[in-house]
């Protein structure tokens, strides 16, 4: 009656018996490929993966919000591909991907991890398939380790978004979905943790079509056996799959004997499967047409091909949902085959975008204008073999500096002479690896839509691009000297912590430390405070610098005692009241023994709207700051005595420098737009180096502010976070008052968890209004008596829940979660996401005024 696939019979060699079983069961389940089950350690070599085609390839992340199941999922995944031969758990400190000690001593991701498996197993495949293989990526959830998922999410071709069926949608998970929709990833969605008490896949799903803005399409729905969650109903394919709780074996349970055991049930899906069809069918023509002829006996494979033809242009309009219990077993098979079946291959993703001058093109048309040699306007330009993207630096210890890389064309060897488009030097790498979690194995190529790492990169950083062509020239050709792909955005800093060394020695030791630290982490800045002489380390958060002390401490082995450590603090920023004069700044001093001149004219004005909507094409926006450069062309030429693009980046660094400590507390400067002009006739001599047009730029911008500070026109700015409290109903006037009075914050919303309106509509992420009401979801299986049941509570006395939602300054949140604890005695949950820099005024600006 009913057929189950065994750890221990796949282990020992029954994989394919079982397979041919499963076709006699269900030809239409195993029509469409998909394996079921665990194989025999199918991943022959760790290394083996550089060797798979292109189209077998998928390169995904895992998403989500702190403690939604990430590692917990992927460590099943692991398992179930065969990949490793234990389930690793986050509470015992054994998983694969989070082998950091401090990932294992809090039991959070802090880095980003990257493992290798293929899927199906090889085992349970038929002669002549091949497995996929799956290079995926085990994100961090908390909001301080954000950049850490920006700078991920654009070399991934698809991304599997987990939620918390317990909590649903939560402010980071919204984070991640629309850092994805930035880089239009593909995405699936996966309602985790389903066995706990609370969990309701209704509520999961309509707030994933609320707040997500995407409309859900149900490919499965949970299987609950009166309040026990047993396993998930494959609505495409029409039968149930029944998990063990221990050993992960999977029963496949026919549509017959539903219709016999559970006639409910069996309703419930013909009915998810008819919506899914009407869904898919006012949107695809091909699924549309089999539904006229056939009625709703739409084959599988159909469903499946309209599926994936619906997200893989990565808008998230539709999102295929899925349902499950990570930590129990149930559901992690069907959705490594969500993975495969629907998420695209590196071959199917938009083509490359490239950024040359102030123009972004593609890849193709690159290649097509790309200019030709000055003499050859006929020769094509010379071709490039191949284009990476350096997405992180990892510090590894013994190995030194390992950069982690995608190629995206050609491929690369060791051999690889490697023009850095960024940083203007030809490199080559050590060794080339394939990354493991903590392990890593050579490799001889890294071929087109493979992720690896490299040693020996002395000067590549986060987001800088590596060519290269053919021979080895001392110097790049000029159509390519500066393309390259966009860099993630670095996020403004938020808090920071002081470090003091004692000697000099000691000093040198930390400063050293703290370069490696931010090339591994380009969101950990540093400098030296030129008045106090102190070592600033700003970071992301709390967590983030308390992960960044002890990384100091234990993996740079810096000894404490050597330095006066502060607490860690509220970073402020400074902003404009009004526009300045122009201020024009020559600078004309020798730099390294080199006499030179240079100068520029600076004028600054706060920033407004209005600036981000008519941003031009020679303007960049960096740590909240739009920065304009102006290059005239003389009227009696029409070509300039330099490389344009080089002299607006020696421009734009000057300005960033200029900005990054203001005049009133030395702090960085924000919401401010910088207009430079650069004359070629006036400001530009022969003698004029990058070092001179760099500070040309500074110290006139350095200028301007301080001139604003004189007349008053300087205000001071702090960082906002959005929070929201689960708390009782008892206690939430108390909190509400504390938050509004005493911490100068405000609440927005105060209202019950069951009161959430899924009645109305919102605009989806294709432009087009969901209508929430018409969004199909199952019943929750206490639905029924969900009436006896909020009688029960209020006979027993229990606790009325709820949520409070507002603003706050940071500084009054950081440490927050233990003055609530007084509060509500324990019962509470505190979420913070990063909000807006606002301006300080009243009595926060008179007390700054004391302290600093």
């Amino acid at each position: 009656m009913f057929t189950t696939v065994s750890s221990h019979a796949c282990r020992h060699g029954q994989g394919k018996l079982l397979l041919r079983l499963l076709v006699l069961k269900n030809a239409r389940l195993c029509n469409s490929n998909s394996s079921i089950g665990k194989g025999i350690r199918s991943y022959a070599t760790e290394h083996a993966h550089h060797e798979a085609r292109v189209e077998n390839i998928r390169n995904i992340g895992i998403i989500a919000h702190v403690d939604a199941g990430k590692t917990t999922t992927t460590e099943r995944m692991l398992y179930h591909s065969g990949r490793t031969r234990h389930i690793g758990n986050v509470d015992h400190g054994n998983t694969t991907t989070d082998f950091l000690p401090m990932e294992r001593e809090r039991g959070i991701t802090i880095q980003s991890a990257a493992v290798t498996f293929q899927w199906p197993p090889k085992s349970v495949l038929p002669n002549g398939q091949e497995s996929k293989t799956i290079n995926l990526i085990d994100t961090p959830g908390h909001q301080d380790f954000r950049y850490e998922v920006d700078r991920c999410l654009p070399i991934l071709d698809g991304a599997v978004c987990i939620m918390d069926g317990v909590k649903g949608v939560e402010t980071h998970t919204e984070r991640v979905w629309q850092s994805a929709h930035l880089s239009n990833i593909p995405r699936l969605l996966y309602v985790n943790k389903l066995d706990r008490d609370g969990a309701s896949f209704k509520r999961a799903v309509q707030e994933a079509a609320a707040r997500l803005k995407t409309w859900p399409l149900l490919c499965q729905i949970p299987w609950w056996q009166k309040d026990e969650f047993v396993g998930v109903i494959d609505v495409i394919h029409e039968v149930g799959l029944r998990f063990s709780k221990n050993s992960g074996a999977m029963t496949v349970v026919p549509k017959e004997t539903l219709a016999t055991h559970n006639p409910a049930l069996k309703d419930e899906m013909e009915k998810a499967r008819l919506q899914l069809i009407d869904k898919l069918s006012d949107q695809d023509e091909g699924i549309m047409e089999e539904y006229l002829e056939r009625d709703i006996n739409v084959s599988s494979g159909t469903i499946k091909k309209a599926i994936r033809r619906l997200i893989i242009d990565g808008k998230a309009k539709f999102t295929p949902v899925f349902a499950g219990s990570s930590l129990t077993n149930i559901g992690v098979q069907p959705l490594l085959e969500a993975v495969v079946d629907y998420l695209p291959n590196p071959s199917e993703r938009p083509e490359l975008r490239l950024i040359t001058g102030s123009k972004t093109v593609t890849f193709s048309e690159f290649m097509e204008t790309a200019p030709k040699k000055k003499g050859a306007p006929h020769q094509k330009p010379e071709p490039v073999l191949s284009v990476s993207h350096v997405f992180k630096v990892v510090d590894s210890g013994a190995r030194g500096l390992m950069s982690w890389v995608r190629t995206y064309h050609g491929s690369l060897s060791r051999s690889s002479h490697m023009w850095n488009s960024n940083m203007h030097v030809f490199e080559k790498p050590q060794n080339i690896m394939h990354v493991s979690a903590k392990d890593y194995h050579d490799i001889q190529t890294l071929p087109t839509g493979h992720i690896g790492a490299m040693t020996g990169l002395k000067q590549a950083r986060t987001g800088d691009t590596l060519l290269t062509f053919p021979g080895h020239q001392a110097q790049a050709p000029e159509a390519y000297r500066s393309v390259r792909i966009k860099a993630p955005e670095t996020p403004p800093a938020v808090a920071f912590i002081s470090i003091e060394p004692y000697t000099k020695t000691a000093g040198d030791k930390i400063v050293d430390a703290l370069q490696r630290l931010s090339r591994e982490d380009p969101s950990i800045r540093w400098h030296k405070d030129e008045r106090s002489e102190q070592l600033i380390l700003s970071g992301m958060g709390l967590l983030h610098l308390e992960i960044a002390q002890d990384r100091l401490l234990t993996h740079y082995k810096i000894e404490k005692e050597t330095a006066i450590w502060g607490d860690i603090e509220v970073e402020y920023s400074e902003c404009l009241f009004a526009p300045t004069r122009p201020h024009h700044h020559e600078y004309d001093r020798a730099l390294r023994g080199v006499a030179g001149r240079a100068a520029c004219a600076v004028l600054l004005e706060p920033l407004e709207a209005c600036h981000h909507d008519t941003l031009l094409e020679s303007s960049i926006e960096r740590d909240g700051n739009v920065i304009h450069v102006s290059i005239p062309l003389p009227e009696d030429t029409d070509e300039l005595p330099f490389d344009t693009e080089t002299v607006r980046q020696q421009l734009f660094n000057g300005a960033i420098a200029g900005l990054s400590r203001g005049p009133r507390r030395s702090a960085p400067v924000r919401k401010c737009h910088v207009h430079i002009t650069f004359d070629p006739e006036k400001d530009w001599s022969k003698s004029s180096t990058g070092g001179h047009i760099t500070n040309a730029a500074l110290f006139a911008v350095r200028a301007a502010l301080k001139e604003a500070h004189e007349n008053a026109q300087v205000g001071i700015l702090e960082p906002f976070t959005n929070f929201t409290i689960h708390c009782p109903e008892e206690a939430s006037h108390a909190i509400q008052h504390d938050i509004s009075s005493a911490r100068g914050g405000q609440v927005m919303e105060v209202r019950k968890p069951e009161e959430d309106d899924y009645s109305g509509s919102v605009d989806g992420q294709g432009g087009e209004r969901i209508d929430l009401t018409r969004v199909y979801v199952p019943p929750d299986p206490y639905e029924g008596v969900q009436s006896l049941r909020d009688e029960g509570k209020k006979m027993s006395g229990s606790v009325r829940m709820l949520h409070i939602m507002g603003k706050a300054p940071l500084k009054e949140m950081m440490k927050y979660d233990g003055h609530l604890r007084s509060m509500t005695g324990g019962r509470h949950t505190l979420t913070l996401d990063p909000g807006e820099f606002e301006l300080v005024t009243g009595p926060r600006e008179k007390a700054l005024a004391l302290e600093g």
